[in-house]
């Protein structure tokens, strides 16, 4: 089992920063990490994802430029960094474990474990 633990969420203004946690705990032994998102009545959205060896990443063009995702391999913690955030960003942050394949998963079946969520409310 692997447990994910998020935080970092919360309020802020748009233009504004915030940077999200994902600690990992249990059998750490995913191939790859990743970021969704989702609001009410939608499909969880791929925000970003990172692999924990070389240095592979991949993000959505909805975020490229703005959200930048990255590791502490010693900590076990995945982070999402997000500058420039804009009401449209708002949602509920979701991060999630992929196990077993060799390339970055930006599709939600490809991950086996889920964080709890973290809000994240950008005010215009």
């Amino acid at each position: 089992q692997v447990r994910l633990v998020e935080s970092g969420g919360g309020l802020v203004q748009a233009g504004g920063s915030l940077r999200l946690s994902c600690a990992a705990s249990g059998r750490t032994f995913s191939n790859a990490m990743g970021w969704f998102r989702q609001v009410p009545g939608k499909e969880r959205e791929f925000v970003a994802a990172i692999r924990w060896s070389g240095s592979n990443a991949y993000s959505a063009d909805s975020v490229k430029g703005r959200f930048t995702i990255f590791r502490d391999n010693a900590k076990n913690t995945v982070y999402l960094q997000m500058n420039s955030l804009k009401p449209e960003d708002t949602a509920v942050y979701y991060c999630a474990a992929s196990m077993g394949r060799d390339y970055i998963p930006d599709k939600p079946y490809m991950y086996n474990y889920w964080g709890q969520g973290t809000q994240v409310t950008v005010s215009s």
